[in-house]
């Protein structure tokens, strides 16, 4: 049975990155960085209060948003909870949806081989193109407003 674990997260793995061995990037698998407790507006929704300086959090997949959740099987809807917590730049009610599992990445929260993938949503509202929000549920970092988005507030 774990061999068979082993295999297909390889074949992922190879599907995601062209090679076995797994992407590195800058912020992607650096396991637990938070600093900051999470806050919720309610059960299904973070409470987002600081504005990323980086313009490339959340949007590229070296800069994930980092809402971890997987050891406690509550990372998809921690990526549901900070996704909900977003509003488009003028307050746009967002509307969001899972494109798919991308990016093989080393990381100590890996369930398989201390290896982890990022989840691709697609993000838009009334109007707007669609942005690409790379999420990684496997480690925990403070919790941002990408740039160009606003905030849900209490």
């Amino acid at each position: 049975m774990q061999k068979a674990i082993l295999l297909l997260a390889n074949i992922l793995l190879i599907g995601c990155t062209g090679t076995k061995k797994a992407s590195t990037s800058d912020n992607a698998g650096k396991g637990d960085t938070r600093t900051k407790e999470v806050e919720f507006l309610d059960d299904q929704t973070y409470y987002l209060t600081e504005s990323a300086n980086d313009k490339t959090y959340g949007y590229e997949k070296g800069n994930p948003v980092k809402v971890g959740g997987s050891k406690e099987n509550s990372g998809p809807k921690n990526q549901r909870r900070f996704l909900n917590g977003l509003l488009g730049p003028n307050g746009e009610q967002i509307k969001y949806y899972r494109a798919g599992s991308c990016c093989g990445f080393k990381t100590p929260n890996g369930l398989f081989d201390n290896i982890g993938l990022l989840d691709l949503y697609k993000v838009y509202w009334d109007g707007s193109d669609t942005l690409n929000i790379y999420i990684n549920l496997y480690d925990k970092g403070d919790l941002m407003i990408p740039v160009g988005l606003t905030a849900k507030q209490k």
